[in-house]
């Protein structure tokens, strides 16, 4: 075990989360310092039932003062374009909004796209030449995602590279604030959004109709409300699950004797799931300002103070997923609760439209090519939010 009362440590820098030696560092501040003061003033919490605790506790740990590692409401104030966002809500506001498109995104709701999901996947691999290295992101991962989110957005036949680079963009904009490229991909992606809010509505039931129809308080929601609305979805509907879906692949073919039981038994999936998105946690970190002086992980807060949950840390904390928590078990029981979709409040919308997608395409992946392998190292994004692959070289053999 590393002494981590020297780790120089700056959150606000992308590339933390890439250290070769990133898991044994969160596993040594689990241990030394589940509250970890970084160079950059944060908070790192690395502790499961810290994490929990304040994922609960929307009184004393609040959202809307920021919730990014380099979130612009941290610096100035100002959300760029997504200046409205459900992530950056607090109670009793919070609950009001989320009720708008909460029963768009629960198991039942989603059911219904089932076919449509199962259609895609198997498409997406149709096209796939067996025996010749491809993409396992750009081929695979990342389209299934993006055409199910443009559905639900009622704008199927758009371009779906166009809508993975604006995915790309509000991913990367935190990080990089004076990027005239990303700035560009996000000028046009409200652009489009804006010109479908101001169509003439229609009897459609997709997810811009229902809120353009929506009311709040007797009025309907504005544009910018909309404008909101749509550019975190896009990156809930698809980040998550692309990185899931990677990470899963990644995961399994490092563990042979894993995928093989799963192929031979697909009922095992829902909970080989739950695993899998415990072990590759797609958002790794979200942060809340402590708004009272407190005590937590046994340091004492001050209000004002910014403090970043490390999910993948909760994720892999030995006192609750036991001994083994470092090891990836497909029959690992459901319970308890990982924290791969946050916890509280702010538990993410498109989880069950996630846990669809996933399993779906791993039933139609390992039914074909359940001995597929990666044939060149994975090249990660380097991000604050999430650790998650663009680049997966990988053969899909029979």
């Amino acid at each position: 075990m590393a002494d981590v009362a020297h780790l120089d440590l700056d959150l606000t820098e992308p590339g933390f989360f890439l250290r070769s030696d990133y898991f044994d560092v969160l596993a040594d501040l689990r241990a030394q310092a589940p509250l970890y003061r970084t160079l950059d003033g944060s908070w790192a919490v690395t502790r499961y039932d810290d994490i929990r605790s304040m994922s609960r506790d929307p009184d004393r740990f609040v959202s809307g003062r920021g919730v990014l590692i380099n979130d612009p409401l941290r610096s100035d104030g100002s959300g760029g374009l997504n200046t409205f966002s459900i992530l950056h809500l607090d109670p009793p506001l919070h609950a009001l909004y989320r009720k708008v498109v909460n029963r768009q995104f629960t198991p039942r709701a989603v059911g219904h796209l089932e076919d449509k999901i199962r259609g895609t996947v198997t498409e997406v691999l149709d096209t796939v030449v067996p025996d010749e290295p491809v993409d396992g992101v750009d081929a695979l991962a990342a389209v299934v995602p993006i055409a199910v989110i443009a559905e639900l957005f009622g704008v199927g036949g758009a371009d779906r590279d166009v809508f993975r680079r604006w995915s790309d963009a509000i991913i990367a904009a935190p990080d990089q604030a004076d990027s005239p490229g990303s700035a560009a991909e996000l000028g046009q992606m409200a652009e489009f959004l804006m010109e479908h809010i101001d169509s003439p509505a229609t009897d459609g039931n997709d997810l811009l109709e229902v809120l353009k129809a929506t009311e709040l308080d007797g009025r309907p929601l504005n544009r910018l409300e909309i404008m909101g609305f749509c550019m975190t979805l896009l990156v809930a509907g698809n980040e998550t699950t692309r990185t899931l879906i990677s990470g899963g692949m990644e995961a399994l073919h490092q563990q042979p004797d894993q995928r093989t039981e799963l192929a031979d038994d697909p009922s095992e999936l829902p909970m080989a799931l739950e695993e899998l998105l415990r072990w590759v946690t797609p958002i790794q970190a979200f942060g809340r300002t402590a708004v009272v002086d407190l005590e937590l992980g046994g340091e004492e807060v001050s209000a004002g103070d910014f403090l970043v949950m490390l999910y993948a840390s909760g994720n892999r904390d030995e006192a609750v997923f036991g001994p083994t928590a470092a090891e990836l078990d497909v029959r690992r029981p459901v319970a308890p609760t990982h924290l791969a979709f946050g916890f509280g409040e702010h538990l993410c919308l498109g989880a069950a439209l996630a846990r669809l997608e996933a399993r779906i395409f791993f039933e139609e992946l390992l039914a074909r090519y359940p001995n597929y392998e990666l044939v060149g190292e994975v090249e990660y994004v380097r991000s604050t939010l999430v650790r998650g692959a663009f680049r997966m070289p990988l053969v899909l053999a029979p």
